[in-house]
């Protein structure tokens, strides 16, 4: 059926606009995060810039949940850590002896940034010192969880070393505002209204990573890179805080229609300064992100766009 929608909707698109709006189903993540309004965004794009297309931003489980809706083709485009949708392309991590082999990608979009955050006067001051406390690794199949599981297991800390809690980032943060919880990870692209809220109630501290800590998380997962988040980023954060980014990527199946799939990724990039007006992650929404972060072979709509543009797309991400 879904191979038969994608003809159709091929048919139409090359002879003439849809005589019926074809919906696209976009997945997310949590309202907390930044997934969910960036999609509401690009929902926006699609609905204003692609004749006889529209599209709608669904709340998800987000990053590993969103492989498997794009898999299986309950979701139509849907966004997740590069770490995830590598994973899912290549049959290894999470998704050993499970290959998700039509996961295609239009874009990476923005980097997310791993935010562990404890309040003030916690006495959290390092990973180490998250041993024997409560903390929250992000919801149950999420790229946050997959994240922070990567960078304390790379750092010699296992879940049995503290008390996991596997909330989503509004849970996360109200936890951490009641006293529920000790500290809470975050991988999402800052900042976040879930931290901003949090930390206009309580005074907060956000926990950087030594050298050797990134070191040791780059290690063990190739797609990470330093990151800083700047001083001023949430209320109360005076200096500057060195920690660990990921790409995102906005994916979708290989049976997604050429030229919808290349309308897509135009808009995507033409008209980034809607996208930027709804949340600032999209100011690292750019073709040289794009082409220099994905790990995965793009669709073929949006490779036509990259060459159009003269970018230099890499060996594998070429299908």
């Amino acid at each position: 059926m879904r191979a038969l929608k994608y003809a159709v909707a091929a048919s139409l698109l090359v002879t003439a606009p849809m005589a019926a709006a074809q919906q696209l189903s976009i997945a997310t993540g949590g309202t907390g995060g930044v997934y969910y309004p960036y999609g509401g965004g690009l929902a926006e794009l699609i609905n204003n810039h692609i004749e006889g297309a529209s599209a709608v931003a669904e709340v998800t489980g987000a990053s590993v949940e969103n492989m498997g809706l794009v898999w299986r083709g309950d979701s139509d485009l849907a966004l997740a850590l590069a770490d995830t949708v590598f994973q899912a392309y290549s049959g290894t991590g999470d998704f050993e002896g499970r290959q998700l082999e039509n996961i295609r990608a239009l874009a990476s979009i923005y980097p997310n940034a791993v935010q562990l955050v404890t309040l003030a006067d916690s006495g959290v001051e390092s990973l180490d010192d998250l041993r024997g406390k409560r903390v929250s690794v992000g919801a149950p199949g999420s790229g946050t969880e997959l994240n922070a599981r990567a960078l304390l297991e790379a750092n010699g800390i296992s879940y049995d070393d503290f008390r996991p809690q596997r909330l989503n980032f509004n849970e996360t943060a109200d936890a951490i505002r009641d006293g529920d919880i000790d500290a809470g990870f975050w991988s999402v692209g800052p900042p976040t209204s879930s931290i901003l809220n949090l930390a206009t109630t309580r005074d907060i501290r956000l926990i950087g990573f030594s050298d050797e800590e990134i070191a040791n998380a780059r290690e063990a997962e190739p797609v990470f890179a330093a990151y800083e988040l700047r001083a001023g980023l949430y209320d109360g954060m005076d200096e500057a805080v060195q920690t660990i980014s990921i790409p995102n990527v906005l994916a979708v199946s290989s049976e997604m229609d050429e030229e919808l799939a290349y309308q897509v990724t135009r808009i995507l990039f033409e008209h980034t300064d809607e996208l930027i007006a709804i949340h600032p992650a999209a100011n690292d929404t750019t073709v040289e992100f794009s082409v220099t972060s994905t790990p995965i072979a793009f669709h073929p709509g949006a490779l036509r766009y990259y060459e159009e543009v003269g970018a230099e797309v890499q060996d594998h991400q070429r299908p």
